[in-house]
């Protein structure tokens, strides 16, 4: 079987996912009839929302004799984790790049791993059309970025081809013409991207991705890297380090055609395939004949930078939106997250309640936290904090990132002065067209916690910020936290008008009339910046006296609406989000003020 193996690797938002659909629709892989759903390779209803890839896919095309599977790849480096494993299937990468935003952080993440593991790349520049497109200026940016990320010769050497993946053509010209469709792209890739490495001997396969099926039990893909698998075969699991995990027998190969998986009778070396039937067997092991005894080599993965607990949810309102609760119920289904996400860590925390979760940025763990609420789990969750280590000096480390901000030139001074607020150091500032300046900072991961919402308030909307890992370096110092107290509840009941009225001086509202409240909840921000306890259940007074002016209704100012992220971010450390599938509550971390009090104190005491 003639076959080639490719990865698309771009920034999110740069059209990979819409180029799929195009080569899916022109290689006759659908129907004449078939209804076909925008961004098909996007599955996963946050995926749809958010309009960004979150898990890795696969799928198939068939163009003329050769066969081509194609996996379309996360372009968020929270996701990054999926990125590096998936390289190690294919045999050649498009790079995917905008022509008016040119290479972005995300582009420089993947396309690093990619060159590094030795796949020569293909560009393929999307969106010639924009009227903001700068072709050529974006062509050297490439160039440029692969010769900063040591290229070889033969990587530098790489095709070009211009096009729109919404409009469906490439063209070896961006002037080029637009009617041979996709043509151009398919016979490419055919003849520069070489066919699979196929190695001798007995069946290896390098488990890449894991799901869960609820009819065939954990699927694990991968590409064989050598021999040939038939359903009910022998086989055995060994992990990275050699040791054996389990033996068994594969109960279905499934193949990709298209966007269906479907089962087939033999799989031959270089193809990608999902087998099922291996109970224990996970990402990075290696499944193969039980004969063999040597692991294949696993990608390393770049450690997680950022962790928060997940606490069962103990407020007086737990249990009654929700249907999964128990402390057991939250463990297991995280120890599954982390089975098939080996970007996240999960261990248990001290305290019997909690689980510990690691991951490499607040988006990775916020895309957890909203697809288990929707799955019906309730509990409460700390603030973000930054996993820091020590060198081998004892000299305490944390990580630090790359950031990249395209700004309109007004609201540069802003970003510049809050980014330097939090610890960043700026080390470029360049025009990137059409008044705008891109800005480039390194700074620390947790100085940048929360920011994304303030910078979109600063910039009325317009900036666009990516980050990337750049490496651990010297802890940098404090960073100035929320400067304002909260307002917190004293007692349970419902919300009223009246009471939140009369209390509208003391800081704007969180919550709205009606809302159920309990004590030690927070219902405001305090104007100052100590935490204030108030009574939000006071109703009027009624009195039989009557007055000439009418009772004035009772006009509320709108309270802060407080989302996932905003919510994650402005928490601070005696502080959780308290999360179930209806609402999003904050609290504090003991309900009771005694219980605070005591708390602080203890604080106090350690840190003198």
């Amino acid at each position: 079987m003639n076959l080639r193996n490719i990865a698309i690797i771009a920034h999110v938002d740069h059209g990979k996912t819409t180029l799929v659909d195009k080569l899916l629709q022109q290689s006759g892989t659908y129907r004449e009839n078939q209804r076909v759903t925008e961004r098909a390779m996007d599955s996963n209803d946050l995926e749809k929302e958010r309009g960004i890839t979150i898990l890795a896919k696969c799928t198939s095309v068939h163009w003329e004799d050769t066969q081509i599977n194609i996996v379309d790849t996360p372009g968020h480096a929270d996701f990054g984790g999926e990125v590096e494993r998936i390289l190690s299937m294919v045999d050649g990468v498009i790079v995917l790049v905008d022509a008016a935003e040119g290479p972005m952080p995300q582009t420089k993440f993947v396309v690093g791993k990619a060159l590094k593991l030795g796949l020569k790349p293909i560009v393929a520049i999307n969106k010639v059309d924009r009227p903001d497109a700068r072709i050529i200026e974006v062509v050297n940016e490439v160039f440029d970025l692969f010769a900063a990320l040591d290229a070889t010769d033969e990587q530098l050497d790489f095709p070009i081809l211009y096009g729109s993946g919404k409009h469906g053509w490439m063209a070896t010209s961006a002037d080029g013409s637009h009617d041979d469709g996709m043509k151009p792209l398919f016979d490419l890739v055919i003849k520069h991207v070489a066919p699979p490495v196929v190695e001798e001997g007995p069946f290896r396969l390098l488990g890449t991705i894991l799901e869960a099926n609820p009819y065939l039990g954990r699927i694990i893909t991968g590409r064989i890297a050598s021999g040939s698998v038939k359903p009910n075969q022998s086989v055995k699991v060994i992990s990275r380090d050699g040791k054996l995990v389990e033996s068994g027998r594969i109960t279905k190969i499934l193949a990709f055609r298209g966007l269906e998986r479907q089962p087939v009778e033999l799989a031959e070396a270089g193809d990608i395939v999902a087998i099922a039937g291996l109970p224990k067997g996970t990402v990075a092991d290696t499944f193969c004949d039980p004969s063999v005894e040597t692991p294949i080599q696993a990608q390393a993965i770049d450690p997680p930078t950022v962790s928060m607990s997940f606490i069962v949810n103990n407020s007086p309102l737990a249990g009654t939106e929700g249907d999964k609760v128990t402390s057991r119920m939250i463990r297991d289904r995280l120890l599954r997250e982390a089975e098939g996400n080996v970007a996240l860590k999960v261990v248990e925390a001290s305290d019997r309640d909690a689980m510990e979760v690691s991951g490499r940025g607040e988006l990775q763990l916020a895309i957890l936290i909203e697809t288990m609420r929707r799955e019906g789990f309730e509990m409460s969750v700390s603030r973000p904090r930054v996993v820091l280590t020590k060198d081998d000096d004892g000299q305490l480390l944390e990580p630090i990132e790359e950031v990249v901000i395209d700004v309109d030139e007004e609201f540069s001074g802003v970003v510049v002065q809050k980014m330097s607020e939090r610890k960043a150091e700026m080390i470029e500032m360049r025009p990137s067209g059409g008044n705008r300046l891109r800005l480039v900072f390194y700074a620390p991961t947790r100085g940048l916690i929360g920011y994304q919402g303030e910078l979109m308030t600063d910039t009325k909307g317009t900036a666009i910020m990516n980050r990337l890992f750049h490496n651990y370096l010297p802890y940098k110092g404090d960073i100035q936290g929320r400067r304002n107290g909260v307002l917190i509840s004293n007692d349970q009941g419902e919300a009223v008008a009246y009471a939140m009225f009369k209390l509208e001086d003391r800081g704007p509202m969180m919550i709205e009339p009606g809302w159920k409240v309990y004590k030690g909840m927070i219902v405001g921000e305090h104007t100052r910046d100590n935490d204030l306890e108030i009574n939000i259940l006071k109703g009027k007074q009624l009195t039989n006296i009557r007055t000439t002016s009418k009772d004035e209704a009772v006009r509320l100012t709108p309270p802060i609406r407080m989302t996932l992220e905003k919510a994650l971010a402005y928490i601070e450390e005696d502080e959780l989000v308290e999360i179930t599938p209806k609402s999003i509550r904050l609290r504090k971390r003991f309900l009771d003020a005694n219980d605070r009090k005591r708390a602080e104190k203890t604080k106090e005491a350690l840190a003198s």
